[in-house]
This record gives C-alpha cells, structure tokens and sequence, in this order.
C-alpha cells in the first residue's frame, strides 16, 4: 500500500485523473445509472459504532457491496471487515486513510460516520472525486459547512442523503401526513425533547498518541492539538473542536421531525439558556439547554435537551409533539398517539420492534429503509427523504441554537437564507478555523 498522503496532494492527483475519474462514475451515474439492477458499491468511513451499523445496513441491500471499510482505528477496521464478510460473503479493503477509496473509480458511493469536524469536508471531498453521498447527522460541524453542501451537491449533481432516518419510518411518514391534512386543525407549536444519562468524562491528560489510532488523520480539518486520554472515542461530540453538542447531536433527530410536521423552513429569531450544569470536567458544551424558535407564520418550536438527567417526557426520553388548534400528535421511533382537546386518545399507532431504534447506534429497519431510500434515488430518481437541502435546514436550527447559547442573546434570522442579521459578533461563530490546507472549498 502507498504511504500516507496529504490533502494538496490527493487535490493534485484527483485533478490530474478528474477526466477519467468523472467519467467513471458519472457515465454510469448521471441522475441514476444505467440498470436498476446494477449493483453499487460502497466506501463507509468511519466504523467504530454509527458506522459500523451503516456498513452492516449497506451489506445487507440489495445489488449492493461494501467494497472498503476505513477508519484511523485499526481496531475498528478489523471488526467491521468481519462483520461486513459475513454478511455478503466477501471480505471488503479495509484502509486508515478513505481517500483511497475516493481514488477507486469502482467505488461508487461514499458513506461517512466520523466525527462530526469530518462530515462536511469528507463529503465535499467525495462528491468532487464522483461520489454518492450518505452522510451522518450533523451535515455540518458549523453553518458555512451545511451551506457549502448544498452548494456542493447542486455543483456536482449527485445523490446526497443526511442520515435522519426517522424521516423513512413508516409510523412517522403517516403521523405527519395525517398532520398535513388537517387532523389536527391548524398545527402552531411543536415541542421537542431528549432525556440521558450521561455520566462525567473527567479532565483530560495529555497522553501518547495509542498504537491502533491514526490521531492526525482522526484531527483532519481541525486544527492540531495534543491527544489526551478522555477525548476518543465518543467524547469529542462535547468538545467545540470536533463536536457539536447534544442539540446537533440527537437534537437534529427532534427538530427535524418538528419542521417538517409544521411545513417550516427558517425561524425568525431563535434564543437558547442553560449550561454544563451536571458535572465538572472537560465538557465544553452543555448538559443542559432549552431553544426557542419562532417561525414568521405564527409558529414555534422547542427543543429541550438534559444530557444527565434521564427523566422522560409524556413517558419517551426523546420525542416530538405537535400542537395544533383541534389536538395534538405525540410521536418518537415507537410510533405515535393522537390527542383531541379534551386530552382523549383517538388513535395510537406501534411501530414493530424492528423498528424502534432508541439506542446510541441507531440500528434496525428505520436505518435499512432510509439507505434504501437512498438506492431508490440513485437508480431510479426517487424521492430523498431527507435531501441536503433540508438536511441543512434542520441542522441549521441546532447551530443557531448554539450561537445563541455563546452569545447569551437572542438572535434573529434572515427568512430567505438563515443567516444571522443584525449581530456581527454571532456571524463570527458561523464558521470555524481549519488547520492550514483543510479548508474546505466548492
């Protein structure tokens, strides 16, 4: 295998074989490919637990083969090659660095379950080398990133789904079309929520960087830092430098629910309070965290996060519930419950135990139906069900939140963009600093 290389370097050489490279893909891809019968294969970075769930749904499709597993833990790579030779009976290249697979003109789609600092640049990455894209939640690790995407995805004219999958779940898909036609009169409010028990992570000591990680290829676009012994894995969605926090964390799930139940795209003005309130330690983030939306038509939404406090909600530890002028509808993974005003159950629908996905993975059929959800489109122009384009709207909601948490005021928003207006010291935080060379570009 060749050694490592640099990102100017993989730029270069994908530039000097863009012709070949393009035509590979595109000549059997462009808007679907050639046969529906045509099998894909797939490139799924980042395996230790989302993805190795991921490579697992993908293996299990039809017509459909992991062709690479890569990850900077060694560890990860071996156990997922093994599960994924299981399932399809053929052992895929396991590699650290996944712009080998983007330089595999066989490789057909790219699927990305690392950190949150990645999701963005690796997805930029893969579509300029040709790529499908299958996309972890957050899009983004900040809002120039989601916006940089749609740019991106419209540029390049390939399939780009964000991993939501509650949107491909049968029970939700019904709850919100009996929503959109009136079944509960004019819906005004949604309240979203999520409830764990996280415990402390401790403050960190610098440490070597373990024998089985590729620590400078895990940091990519962010700028370097020394390794410490509380931070991989898991533990980076609380730092600013690689995560996002619990809002774009599992918030993203909620919210994105609540938007599309109130056919809403960009709040007017957004305010946050709460804090790291549980524990002292390195958490940077917040434990706790209440966010406001309010909508121009007379909408709003919120989203109540208690990362260390598992109390539940109308009995569920995440959900959402849509409020409107003649009842409301209660909805999570498990299904959903309609309510008339006088708080009388009308209807309540279970989703299968397959499909109750509440777990830190997110495994099960909610997962199989949204990467077949993402087949459909590629071969046969089907419908996304949750495209970039929204993907970044709703993850919009959980960075504007955040911005309005650090900034410790409200912050109002432009209707035709989501921009913040009004307020330069918040526009700073709408982008991040990258390590020299990362900086990701359309």
């Amino acid at each position: 295998m060749k050694g490592p290389i640099d990102r100017r370097t993989f730029i270069r050489t994908t530039a000097t074989a863009g012709i070949a490279m393009g035509v590979a893909g595109r000549s059997t891809f462009a808007g679907g490919i050639s046969s529906p019968n045509q099998r894909i294969t797939v490139a799924v970075m980042g395996v230790n637990s989302r993805g190795d769930e991921l490579a697992r749904s993908f293996a299990s499709q039809t017509d459909v083969e992991v062709l690479y597993v890569c990850d900077v833990d060694s560890r990860a790579v071996e156990k997922t090659s093994g599960t994924v030779f299981e399932i399809q009976g053929k052992a895929p290249n396991g590699v650290t660095d996944f712009r080998r697979a983007l330089e595999d003109a066989d490789v057909d789609v790219l699927a990305i379950a690392a950190p949150d600092h990645w999701h963005a640049p690796a997805t930029i990455l893969g579509l300029d080398a040709g790529k499908h894209i299958y996309v972890e939640k957050p899009c983004g690790h900040n809002p120039d990133e989601g916006e940089l995407l749609v740019e991106a995805q419209g540029k390049y004219d390939r399939v780009v789904q964000m991993g939501t999958q509650q949107r491909s779940g049968p029970s939700t898909i019904e709850a919100i079309d009996f929503i959109h036609q009136g079944g509960i009169g004019r819906p005004y409010m949604a309240r979203t929520w999520y409830a764990n028990k996280r415990g402390p992570i401790g403050s960190g000591k610098e440490v070597p960087v373990p024998d089985w990680l590729d620590y400078e290829l895990w940091q990519g676009p962010a700028p370097r830092t020394p390794y410490r012994d509380n931070l991989i894995h898991y533990n980076w969605h609380w730092f600013h430098r690689w995560g996002t926090g619990e809002s774009c964390n599992n918030g993203t799930h909620e919210l994105d629910i609540a938007r599309w139940a109130l056919g809403v795209e960009y709040p007017e003005r957004v305010q946050s309070s709460g804090g790291r309130y549980h524990f002292d330690d390195d958490w940077e983030f917040y434990d706790t965290q209440m966010i406001s939306f309010d909508f121009a038509d007379e909408k709003t939404i919120t989203w109540e996060g208690r990362s260390c406090n598992p109390f539940q909600v109308v009995g569920r530890g995440r959900g959402t519930a849509v409020h409107g002028t003649e009842g409301t509808v209660i909805m999570d993974r498990n299904g959903y419950e309609v309510y008339d005003l006088d708080n009388v159950l009308l209807k309540e629908v279970k989703a299968g135990d397959d499909e109750a996905t509440l777990d830190t993975r997110g495994g099960g059929n909610l997962t199989d139906r949204h990467i077949a959800n993402f087949f459909d489109a590629i071969r046969n122009q089907a419908d996304l069900n949750s495209p970039i384009d929204e993907g970044h709207k709703s993850v919009l909601m959980c960075h504007l939140g955040n911005i309005a948490q650090e900034t410790g005021r409200p912050l109002y928003v432009d209707q035709g963009n989501g921009r913040i207006v009004g307020d330069p010291q918040a526009m700073k935080l709408w982008r991040r600093e990258y390590e020299p060379g990362w900086e990701p570009t359309v």
